[in-house]
This record gives structure tokens, C-alpha cells and sequence, in this order.
């Protein structure tokens, strides 16, 4: 049932603003690709001109070969789940999930029994077996979510669309709920475009991650992809934190002010640029011919880990330096450090 879905050069504007530029991409049948920006970049759009709920003004949207313009809402066969679960409160779980099956014409609907086992099999694949009677107000916010998860699956749509589907819920029970739901998505193979603002979630339940800012696409690819090797300097400050270093580029060697911070640099043309460096690419060395000295100015705990704020004479913010496992250094003792990994971008 799944299908490819591929969104060319999709432009949608509403009065003057534009809220897509020009966004391509390519689904491949089975895969889950998150939809990662922040407010306002345009994800939950791109969402809805893929379900058929805006049109665009230009650029079109395809499922394998097809023209989704040539078809209706109904043929497109879209699973749509919500933040806010949009579940009908009068009615109880099995009827909530077996109400898109019960809405077909006369003539596609399926015998009550055949509808019966599909919401029973639904209620088993999304572990709430035992509550068909209970209504929404008597469920947890999770368990509401995975009603709305079922009633979206019990169509078999060719495509499923997730906006936000964890944005109401705790901290805890969102980190359950994207376990549950990788499990979900490898054992259905519904081809799915999933919108966050979240990067952890992106990052974990994604098979690619498009990441949108201000209705253009900047970067497309795998988790580690788009972390490790971002292509703009929007995806490196906006995936995780990073330094960010004042630097010239000359031969194959990147300097912060006289000093060789960085070396084997495949870079074509020299000049001013701009070294991001994230804060576990950051290790504090005895000497090194590459490396920076500093003062370490306060250490927090940050997660599981310690970090210390370097101050580097000449760079007007701290630099954030993850300690892992290294032995931390005193308030106030100079130190040096050796960068491990960055992304480098010329000057604007």
C-alpha cells in the first residue's frame, strides 16, 4: 500500500507571505522522513498541501506517477494525526477508530465484522487492548494519541502525516511514546512525513531529516548526516549547540587570528570564514601545535554530562566544552584545547 511521494518545486503563499519557496523532495515507499524548523518555516504547510487540505500556487505533489491534483480527498487515502488527538469526544475508542471505515460510501464500506477485526487488530498493534469502551476524557494524553494513531491506520492509507502528534504530552511520556512509535513504523511500513520542531525527536524516530527554515529546504539526509556534515550554517547552530570561531582559511589550515586552530582542509579558495565547532569536538590537551589557549570560567552540569565555559581571548562569547569522561579542570586554570571536528562556511 505505501507509495513514493515526491513534492516538486512547491511554492504556496498566503497574502504576503510566503510560506514555501520552491521546496523539492523525494519519500521513497516505506521510508519516515521528519519535517524539522522552527516556527514559521513552513513544515506544517508542506504537510497539508501533501494531504490535500491547501493547494499550492505552484509546483505539484505526486504519489508514485500520479498528480494528486487528479485525485480527491478520499482517493488520496491520508492518515492524519493531529497534536490535540482531534478525537470525538462522544464517542468511545473502538468507535472513534472504526469511524473513517464507517464513513466510506455504501458501497466500499466493509461488513460490521470485518470492521469489528480491524479495530481489534488496531487495538492490539497500539497496546490498548481492554479499553474499546472508554471514551477519550478517560484516557492519558499517550493513550489518546495512540487512539488517534489507530483510527488514522484503520483506513490502510497509502501515506501517513504526523503534525507534531507529541507536542501536548510530557517530557517522559513523549520519549516513551517515540520508542513505541519507531517500533510501530518498522513493523506497518507506511511511507510517513512526520512534523517537529523537536530536534532530539527528529534525530531518533527519523529514517532522513528535511530541515525548513523560512520556506526553503535547507538540507536533506540521514540523522548523522545532517549533525555531523550540515551544509548551512542555519542547520549547524540550529541541530544541537555549536561554537562558532571567526576564522581565515590559508592552504590547508583554518587560523583564529595568528594561531592554526584547525588543519588538513580540503578547501579550494581561502579567506574569512566561519568555524562551528560543537562542544564534544572540544578536548582539552597538555600542548598541541593546533590548539587554543583559555581560561576555564565556570563548569555546569548539562544532562549526564559536565561542561566547562572556556573564555578565549579574542572571542567575545565562551566557548562550551564538553567534559565526558576528561578529569575537569579547576575555576579559573588555563588550559588548551584541541578541536576534534568542525564545519566550515566562508564569510557572508
Amino acid at each position: 500500500m505505501s507509495v513514493a511521494v515526491t513534492v516538486e518545486s512547491i511554492q504556496k503563499s498566503f497574502a504576503n507571505f510566503a510560506a514555501l519557496r520552491g521546496v523539492s523532495l523525494d519519500v521513497q515507499p516505506g521510508e519516515l522522513v521528519a519535517l524539522l524548523g522552527p516556527s514559521g518555516s513552513g513544515k506544517t504547510t508542506l504537510l497539508r498541501l501533501v494531504a490535500g487540505l491547501e493547494q499550492a500556487d505552484g509546483g505539484r505533489v505526486l504519489f508514485d506517477e500520479t498528480d494528486t491534483r487528479q485525485l480527491s480527498l478520499r482517493d488520496r487515502r491520508i492518515g492524519f494525526v493531529f497534536q490535540h488527538y482531534a478525537l470525538f469526544k462522544h464517542m468511545n475508542v473502538a468507535a472513534n477508530i472504526a469511524f473513517g471505515l464507517k464513513a466510506r460510501p455504501r458501497l466500499e464500506r466493509p461488513g460490521n465484522a470485518e470492521i469489528d477485526k480491524r479495530v481489534s487488530d488496531l487495538m492490539e498493534l497500539v497496546q490498548l487492548k481492554g479499553l474499546e469502551r472508554r471514551f477519550p476524557v478517560q484516557l492519558s494524553g499517550g493513550q489518546r494519541q495512540r487512539v488517534a494513531l489507530a483510527r488514522a491506520l484503520a483506513i490502510e492509507p497509502r501515506v501517513l502525516l504526523l503534525d507534531e502528534p507529541f507536542g501536548a504530552l510530557d517530557a517522559k511520556v513523549r520519549k516513551d511514546l517515540r520508542g513505541w512509535l519507531r517500533d510501530l513504523h518498522r513493523r506497518t511500513g507506511h511511507t510517513t512525513l512526520f512534523v517537529t520542531h523537536d530536534q532530539e525527536e527528529a534525530l531518533e524516530l527519523a529514517d532522513r531529516v528535511a530541515i525548513l527554515n523560512e520556506g526553503r529546504l535547507e538540507q536533506v539526509g540521514s540523522p548523522d548526516d545532517v549533525y555531523d556534515h550540515p551544509a548551512t550554517p542555519f542547520v549547524c547552530e540550529f541541530l544541537g549547540e555549536a561554537n562558532k570561531l571567526p576564522v581565515k582559511v590559508v592552504g590547508s589550515q583554518a587560523f583564529f587570528g595568528d594561531r592554526p586552530v584547525l588543519g588538513g582542509l580540503q578547501q579550494n579558495q581561502g579567506g574569512p570564514a566561519s568555524l562551528y565547532v560543537r562542544p564534544q569536538h572540544l578536548r582539552i590537551v597538555d600542548d598541541a601545535p593546533l590548539s587554543l589557549p583559555g581560561v576555564v570560567e565556570d563548569i555546569r552540569r548539562n544532562g549526564a554530562l559536565r561542561r566547562a565555559e572556556v573564555a578565549v581571548q579574542g572571542l567575545a562569547k565562551r566557548l562550551d566544552v564538553d567534559l565526558a569522561s576528561q578529569v575537569a579542570p579547576a575555576l579559573g586554570e588555563r588550559i588548551r584545547l584541541r578541536i576534534t571536528h568542525g564545519s566550515l562556511f566562508a564569510a557572508a
